[in-house]
């Protein structure tokens, strides 16, 4: 199976620059090299930092934006979206019993399971219990079939302290509710803005960078985050019954090289 992840857009209102850029302009690149080169992936995960500050008009302009991308789509919330504008925005989006943003995708790779670690008015996130029990319930449907989890806010330091202290602060629920599982394939995140690989709890991770801003490889700095305009980036994952690849694709680098006639090379 082969999926896109892509993350931290921050749609601002039509119009409305960030940082310098106008996130709609980098979001319609990305999907227009989606469609372009990956139009065989079975779906697109966006997971979390939709809309800058939540802003309402902002969701509807990435909606207008989504009706371009060829795949089907998911969307997860950040600490920078709002869930009532979202779901006023996007109906359609499932939603769990309690209202938070937490649904289930059966592929034929696996269970993906999409969750909510939206806290309101934070930077922060939280995964209560309530959250933790529908988890739970999912992973036991499970019967063992592999589970990929998608969630923003990582729940352990990655050694960038302007960040560590804006992750998924209390952790104790998320890691109560996977930590019996042995099915549990691979944990993909938001929120950091950067192409980082590891494992938390023996499970791998990865986390690639955002549509529009990056994070500057600072270990020093605590506040405020710093930002660059690194090249953004999103992620196309292979699956199969052996193995998770995921590469980190840098949609705006035109820096390939001309291939020229040439003798027999090992590189």
């Amino acid at each position: 199976m082969k999926f896109i992840q892509v993350t931290d857009m921050h749609i601002m209102p039509p119009g409305e620059r960030l940082l310098g850029l106008d996130p709609r302009a980098q979001l319609d690149a990305c999907i227009a090299d989606i469609n372009a080169h990956h139009a065989d992936a079975e779906l697109c995960v966006f997971t979390g930092d939709l809309g800058h500050e939540g802003y309402v008009d902002a969701y509807r302009n990435l909606r207008d934006a989504l009706a371009a991308l060829s795949l089907p789509y998911y969307l997860m919330l950040g600490n920078h979206d709002d869930r009532e504008a979202f779901k006023e925005a996007f109906p359609e989006i499932a939603c769990d019993r309690h209202g938070f943003v937490q649904s289930v995708i059966d592929t034929g790779a696996g269970r993906f399971i999409l969750l909510d670690s939206y806290e309101p008015a934070a930077v922060w996130g939280s995964f209560c219990e309530k959250r933790a029990a529908w988890l739970r319930d999912r992973l036991e449907e499970s019967n063992g079939r592999p589970v990929y989890l998608f969630i923003h806010h990582p729940p352990f330091e990655i050694g960038i302290p302007s960040l560590d202290s804006i992750r998924l602060l209390e952790a104790g629920h998320l890691r109560a509710a996977i930590e019996p599982c042995d099915n549990i394939k691979h944990i993909f995140f938001g929120h950091v803005h950067r192409p980082i690989a590891g494992s938390w709890l023996g499970i791998p991770c990865s986390f690639v960078r955002g549509t529009n801003h990056q994070v500057a490889l600072d270990f020093h700095t605590t506040r405020p985050v710093p930002k660059n305009h690194e090249p953004p980036a999103y992620a196309v994952v292979l699956l199969n019954s052996e193995s998770v690849v995921v590469h980190m694709h840098d949609f705006l680098d035109n820096s390939v090289l001309p291939i020229t006639p040439g003798p027999a090379t090992t590189e």
